[in-house]
């Protein structure tokens, strides 16, 4: 099938910059792109033509970074945070994680796509077109597996993309208390060999209240003998130099990294390490301690933002939201931030050669939008204006 879009403004993400081409055309053979530039050097159209009417176009937006697979609500322990207690002293006391891993425990795979599927069509109404989502709530091989096979079936119920990650070192499972090396080698041993068709990517939770940087190690040496890619969720609660040694493994990606330091910078920027950056998770927990963005300028990391869309730390389904924060709460530029959720996630998630850009030979997911400007895109809060989906060359 052959579409052409015209009449349109685009926001290529080409290059360093936002790409912009005026008076532009994006023709699609077959949901792959084969023309996207000025209408003066566009071929003739080919098949459906769609004019525009002079509204933006850019990729289609990517969250890289989400739990979106789970069961059960934390209201009540957000109700606790506002009494005074802290996400640490609530996940000690069995709250935090290892709650949503009982209800999670609980479901059925069934379960778990209904209750998912009100969360990813939030995002697919902001134009989002890839998803990553994480396991890390059952904590048993048969538990991560039903929550990874959940994450894939969504692809089957909705036209997204679904990039699954094995979280199964998220957190100690009450069985395993006081046994950490016995569970990470559960996950080490039998979690990633098998894992191979369902996840992938591995991520781990190197946390002073997760696992060592030592476990987190071990985690990441069997992902990479398995032949999966890793990311981590580093430095968010302290520097522990996680996203240093992720970069070791040639991680696609380090998140949070609130206490990232000059080191994880340069080991990062050394690997081609993504800084992905959740200002939901900071907004929610009201945390202070600011991630080095001017550091990963200074050292050319890429950065790319996403929802973090979880029960405990981050419950929030508008990544359209998170360009805002991540403007307001990290000074991100409008550049930045667009990037962040389109060529960076794709760099986060290891698909830069298929999506988040709009360049022939990629695949023709878009977001058209109802804007005069792009920066209108970060600028605005509570806004949504999508004006039509695009994925794989249908409209959607």
């Amino acid at each position: 099938m052959e579409r052409t879009w015209t009449n349109a403004r685009l926001a290529t993400m080409a290059g360093n910059g936002l790409g912009v081409i005026e008076d532009g055309v994006v023709a699609s053979r077959d949901g792959v792109i084969t023309y996207a530039g000025p209408r003066a050097d566009a071929p003739a159209a080919a098949g459906e033509v769609i004019d525009c009417g002079g509204r933006w176009i850019t990729p289609g937006l990517i969250d890289c970074h989400t739990h979106l697979v789970h069961a059960g609500d934390r209201s009540g322990e957000w109700a606790m945070r506002l009494d005074g207690a802290s996400y640490e002293e609530i996940a000690r006391a069995g709250g935090g994680i290892v709650s949503t891993m009982r209800a999670t425990r609980a479901a059925s795979e069934a379960d778990l796509v209904a209750t998912a599927l009100p969360r990813l069509d939030a995002l697919l109404a902001e134009g989002v077109t890839t998803i990553e989502i994480k396991s890390g709530y059952g904590l048993t091989v048969a538990d991560e597996f039903k929550m990874l096979r959940a994450a894939r079936s969504l692809s089957d119920e909705r036209r997204v993309r679904v990039a699954t990650t094995l979280l199964g070192a998220h957190a100690l499972p009450p069985e395993y208390a006081g046994r950490a090396d016995d569970y990470v080698a559960l996950v080490t041993d039998e979690m990633i060999p098998a894992a191979l068709g369902l996840a992938d990517a591995v991520d781990a939770f190197c946390e002073d209240i997760g696992f060592t940087p030592e476990q987190t190690g071990r985690v990441l040496a069997a992902a990479q003998r398995a032949g999966l890619p890793v990311k981590l969720h580093a430095e968010q609660l302290s520097a522990l130099h996680g996203a240093s040694l992720a970069a070791s493994f040639g991680a696609l990606s380090a998140d949070h990294l609130e206490y990232a330091d000059e080191t994880d910078a340069k080991a990062m920027a050394a690997a081609g390490t993504v800084a992905v950056l959740l200002p939901g998770a900071f907004y929610f927990m009201r945390e202070t301690k600011l991630p080095p963005v001017d550091l990963f300028r200074a050292h050319h990391v890429p950065i790319a933002i996403a929802t973090d869309c979880n029960p405990g730390t981050s419950p929030t389904t508008s990544l359209l939201l998170m360009l805002n924060m991540a403007a307001t709460l990290f000074r991100l530029t409008v550049t930045e931030a667009l990037r962040g959720v389109t060529v960076n996630a794709a760099r986060a998630l290891g698909l830069a050669d298929q999506i988040g850009t709009i360049e022939p030979g990629k695949a023709c997911d878009l977001a058209i939008w109802d804007i005069s400007d792009p920066a209108e895109l970060v600028y605005r809060v509570g806004f949504n204006p999508l004006h039509l989906r695009v994925k794989d060359g249908e409209c959607c």
